[in-house]
């Protein structure tokens, strides 16, 4: 599929505000391991392809392992994550799918065991800024394999 619009370049205002939410997420505190692995599972679960190759891009250049990048879309059949990403995880998918059963009050109490009230709603902005952006990258079919990861000197966006 050809790109339909290139909204970046279309809207920089529309670029602008999505940043501003992304970047939010990642002042937030929340360990940048665990925000790539939320990128990775909300996108999985959308089906964007340019986000997803973007974010295991990010992870590997990170210094994730390829056995989780691989296993992120599996995560409950593993052993390869923490408690606190298993709740992560989990979260991400009620959020994502919030129209199949909102997020039930037993998925809350277990998330709040690992997370803080003030971590649960930065990770829950790290949810909607992924969803976002997965919805406008499939929305005019951003092309797979064409993000370049910045250099060092270079911030990171997305």
């Amino acid at each position: 599929m050809s790109q339909r619009i290139n909204f970046r370049e279309v809207s920089p205002e529309a670029l602008k505000a999505l940043h501003g939410v992304e970047s939010y997420a990642h002042k937030s505190g929340l360990e940048r391991s665990l925000l790539l692995l939320v990128k990775l599972r909300a996108s999985y679960i959308n089906g964007c392809a340019y986000c997803i190759d973007m974010h295991t891009k990010d992870a590997r250049a990170e210094g994730e392992t390829e056995q989780r990048i691989y296993a992120v879309p599996v995560w409950r059949e593993t052993p390869f994550f923490t408690p606190r990403e298993r709740a992560a995880l989990a979260w991400t998918e009620a959020v994502t799918e919030i129209s199949r059963q909102g997020v039930p009050e037993a998925l809350f109490r277990e998330t709040r065991e690992y997370f803080s009230e003030r971590e649960l709603v930065d990770l829950n902005m790290a949810v909607v800024a992924i969803n976002a952006w997965n919805r406008m990258a499939i929305s005019f079919a951003a092309p797979p394999g064409s993000y370049q990861r910045p250099s060092a000197a270079q911030p990171q966006k997305a």
